[in-house]
């Protein structure tokens, strides 16, 4: 009795002991990282964004762990080591000093502020084997296991890329793959019947020697609580910054130049609650391109992009201000975009394009865009297309036939200087595309027509 009487008193004082080391590590970190929530208004209702604070987080500089400007190896290494040290911590900031460091891939673990010195400028490999072994990725709204993007994160929650200094990719190789040659182009056809027939995602492995899937800048996978801010970015081998089932993002005071194929500046996919506030943005492809998966593999995740605010923000050049699609199988709904401005010599398309076809399915809803100023504009104000399949057309066939319904889409004080047309709409007849409200859109003069509408249902222009 007495031995089974210590044992217990010794199993109580080890439990005593070990919960009060948990509820001082608890604290620990609760000291260096803390959670800011924002409230953003929209026409559709207002939501809350929960963003990781870093300011009383220990800071790791990455010269401590060995970096060196000249030596990519070694300041890849010393990035790798900071951002362990960060993440051990509970909460770090791993500082990239004044200068200009080669480095390859950058994986984040939660809790990690990636944050740039004004001059700082991490420049990344054009060598497609640094970002190897492959990750879990996307191309183009398709699962697969692709090339590392130069920066990623998967799974992670409280994590942020900071400062006022460069992100920058070398394009010496990925300029080559802009082609998408044949090998490519077969490559991709695989991808779309595995995609199709839902092949697990573990045996779309798409790196090969034909490939030549491009690899995104920045990708936040399955992440929580994501915050960039201040940076710059230059050149990209794919979509510049890229939220892909990620929730709670705000984008703000980032300025993006990248005028490669697809460089699209931000793509929000299949994400939640995002706020995208006073960047520049300077395009070879759209600005904002909201999307949602791709056919099978959307409809597998079930998982709309919602809640997405763009607001004051500066557009040089791109092909469209808003993108809607084409990858929008999972549903698109509840997206604001207010007060921002095109640059009267900007190279665009339209103000806001929805884009489908008859594979993809989902859902387009509650978009509302106002108060945007433009010059010239090659196309127009508003297009919606139905039957959008570019190279796609041929190149497989439709395994399931989805229409997508796109409804309830507003645009508000909108001036424009010369354009094709005021609103393009081209949609099904089995599913006419309706509810669409146009108030106060001033255009200076018409080229072409200023309504061309097939099936459609409900449009009213108001002033």
């Amino acid at each position: 009795m007495k031995l089974l009487k210590s044992t217990l008193i010794v199993t109580l004082l080890i439990s005593l002991f070990a919960c009060k080391n948990q509820k001082e590590t608890k604290t620990f970190a609760e000291n260096f990282l803390t959670v800011d929530t924002l409230n953003v208004t929209a026409p559709f209702g207002n939501y809350n964004i929960q963003t990781p604070d870093f300011k009383n987080a220990p800071q790791f500089l990455i010269t401590d762990f060995g970096a060196e400007q000249a030596d990519q190896d070694k300041t890849s290494k010393a990035i790798a080591t900071a951002i362990d040290s960060a993440h051990a911590r509970n909460g770090g900031t791993v500082v990239i000093p004044k200068g200009e460091w080669l480095t390859s891939k950058i994986h984040f673990k939660s809790h990690v502020n990636l944050h740039l010195e004004e001059g700082a400028t991490l420049l990344f490999s054009e060598n497609p084997k640094d970002y190897l072994p492959a990750v879990l990725s996307t191309w183009e709204g398709m699962e697969c296991y692709n090339y590392s993007p130069l920066i990623y994160a998967y799974d992670c929650e409280n994590v942020a890329i900071t400062g006022k200094g460069k992100l920058k990719a070398k394009m010496d190789t990925w300029k080559v793959w802009f082609a998408r040659p044949s090998g490519h182009m077969q490559n991709l056809k695989q991808l779309y019947e595995m995609a199709s027939k839902d092949v697990p995602v573990e045996e779309r492995q798409m790196v090969n020697d034909s490939a030549n899937f491009r690899p995104q800048f920045i990708q936040f996978n399955r992440c929580k609580k994501v915050l960039l801010e201040g940076i710059s970015i230059e050149n990209s081998p794919f979509w510049v910054i890229h939220p892909y089932l990620s929730s709670d993002v705000v984008i703000r005071n980032v300025n993006v130049y990248a005028h490669g194929h697809n460089n699209d500046g931000v793509d929000p996919e299949m994400s939640q609650n995002v706020l995208i506030e006073d960047c520049v943005f300077d395009q070879g492809d759209d600005a904002i391109a909201v999307k949602a998966g791709r056919n099978q593999d959307a409809w597998r995740l079930n998982t709309p992009v919602k809640n997405v605010v763009v607001r004051n923000c500066l557009v040089k050049n791109g092909h469209q201000l808003l993108a809607i699609g084409s990858e929008l199988s999972g549903g698109v709904e509840n997206i604001y975009m207010e007060n921002c401005e095109v640059e009267p010599n900007a190279k665009l398309n339209h103000l806001l394009f929805i884009k489908t076809n008859e594979r993809r399915g989902g859902y387009v809803k509650n978009i509302y865009m106002e108060n945007i100023k433009a010059g010239r504009i090659d196309m127009g104000v508003l297009g919606i297309e139905t039957d959008v399949l570019y190279q796609w057309r041929d190149l497989v066939p439709t395994y399931e036939r989805r229409l997508t319904q796109i409804e309830q889409i507003h645009m508000k004080n909108i001036k424009a200087k010369n354009v094709d047309f005021v609103s393009r709409i081209l949609g099904e007849a089995e599913l006419p595309v309706r509810d669409i409200q146009l108030t106060t859109i001033q255009v200076d003069s018409i080229r072409d027509t200023e309504t061309i509408h097939q099936n459609v249902e409900n449009f009213k222009r108001t002033e």
